[in-house]
């Protein structure tokens, strides 16, 4: 069995006893971490932890370990990362890593104060005062996305803020524009040091801007989005006039030219990821999908028959587009394991899915329905406080992208890849093929023809001869 060095066991010893776990468990806890060690010593797993302990937990119930047995494997190996977390000088038994992924499952938005329960029981628990869903932290990168919303020693900006993000949700603007406007308007009240918001003029808007591109030298779009941040706060939430700015010193725009795979990178990069990621970067080159659309798909979307996959993207915005029939086998696939998934839920007495908005007051029963069930759903259970009830919500899209950037890493590529560049490819290899700019518009969900033209910059020009009049023709 593969040895645990000693510094290791004796911060795991102090981690079992600062968590409270009961003496008579304790060796236990010791002996799943054992196996978690000789586990990764012999089969080599991913060098994502959720993965880890995905393979690690079907081990176990392959050797008939019972679901007790499981949990609290899983309970343990959970307790070492989050060890491993706080000292980042531990050694992995996978790899020797400088900075640790986190592997604790993500929190649904609806769940406010939320105690996120993997079926391992990984557990995490968030303050009564935490925003609907705090974000994963990646790459041992300690930083809360969603301090905007936590409380400062200005009461006054921290009642402002409130109110923006009541605003923005009232408008059924997206989770990520909330962060962002709530983020620049800290930013904001930091640069004022917490000046009365009552007391806002224009001018203090114009000093922030100004100081933004020539102080800070940030970009055009960061400017762009600190501007519209500002303009929402002082038209919807402080009702004041905003000003006209057009003096304001701005970003040099930049020419930005989209990152685009070709067939054997594509190739290259799907061939080292593993489901359900693999899945996810197929559906979004194969049909041109966001992250957040991938990952969010209903089992109700896909329509075989007529071939056609219904994806609702940005601003509840709804499109059609064709599923790819080299894919139809493995998503007729994961339907099946999640029906399933979903019958092992309903037999636990699980309270089903996360819907949106005031949908399950419309609909009660919707949530236990098999056609409103994710298709990609995430493994761990979300626990609601104010219900009591477990939940299950969808795969993370920081999952994907750890597991992304593990396989364009192994596939060696000269470019910078994100998730968003399957989707680029998408639309250039459609170009390509000979399909119309408003086709390919309606496929990606543009609302303007103009952001759809940025592809033709990807498309080399094949003009075969000179430029002439149609009337020399």
């Amino acid at each position: 069995m593969q040895p645990i060095p000693t510094n290791i066991l004796t911060q795991f010893d102090a981690i079992l006893k600062q968590r409270n776990i009961p003496v008579d468990a304790r060796n236990d806890y010791r002996k799943w971490l054992h196996y978690f060690f000789d586990f990764c010593a012999k089969y080599s797993p991913p060098d994502s932890r959720s993965e880890q302990v995905r393979l690690f937990a079907e081990k176990l119930r392959s050797k008939n370990q019972t679901k007790k047995q499981q949990e609290q494997a899983a309970d343990a190996v959970s307790l070492y990362f989050a060890m491993q977390k706080g000292n980042k000088f531990l050694s992995s038994p996978v790899a020797k890593q400088t900075t640790p992924v986190a592997a604790l499952p993500q929190c649904a938005p609806q769940a406010h104060a939320a105690e996120v329960t993997n079926a391992n029981d990984m557990v995490c628990e968030l303050p009564p005062s935490s925003p609907p869903c705090p974000p994963l932290l990646r790459g041992g990168k300690h930083y809360d996305e969603w301090r905007c919303l936590r409380k400062t020693e200005s009461p006054e900006w921290d009642k402002v803020i409130e109110k923006l993000a009541a605003e923005i949700k009232l408008r059924h603007y997206s989770r990520n524009t909330l962060k962002h406007y709530a983020d620049w308007s800290r930013k904001f009240q930091s640069y004022l040091k917490n000046k009365s918001p009552e007391t806002l003029s224009p001018s203090e808007v114009k000093a922030y801007l100004t100081y933004l591109a020539v102080n800070c030298k940030v970009s055009s779009s960061h400017q762009n989005l600190a501007f519209n941040a500002l303009l929402f706060l002082y038209r919807h939430v402080l009702n004041k006039d905003f000003g006209i700015h057009k003096d304001i010193p701005r970003a040099k725009k930049s020419n930005y030219i989209p990152v685009v795979l070709s067939r054997p990178e594509i190739d290259a990069v799907l061939k080292h990821l593993w489901h359900p990621y693999k899945l996810v970067a197929q559906l979004q080159y194969g049909c041109g999908l966001r992250i957040n659309e991938g990952v969010s798909l209903r089992v109700k979307d896909f329509n075989f028959d007529a071939g056609i996959l219904t994806v609702r993207g940005k601003g509840d915005k709804t499109r059609t587009v064709p599923i790819p029939q080299r894919l139809v086998s493995e998503l007729q696939t994961q339907i099946e394991a999640v029906k399933k998934l979903h019958d092992e839920d309903l037999a636990a007495g699980f309270a089903g899915v996360f819907l949106d908005d005031q949908l399950e007051k419309k609909y009660p029963r919707a949530a236990k329905e098999l056609v409103w069930q994710w298709f990609i759903p995430q493994e761990s259970l979300t626990f609601v406080a104010e219900t009591k009830e477990r939940r299950r919500y969808h795969l993370h899209n920081s999952h994907v992208q750890d597991a992304l950037y593990e396989a364009v890493r192994k596939a060696k590529l000269t470019k910078r890849v994100t998730s968003h560049t399957f989707r680029h490819s998408y639309a250039t290899h459609l170009l390509q093929a000979g399909y119309d700019l408003r086709t390919i518009q309606e496929l990606l969900g543009h609302a303007d023809i103009r952001t759809t033209m940025i592809y033709t910059h990807c498309v080399p020009s094949r003009t075969i001869k000179e430029v002439a009049s149609p009337l020399d023709f």
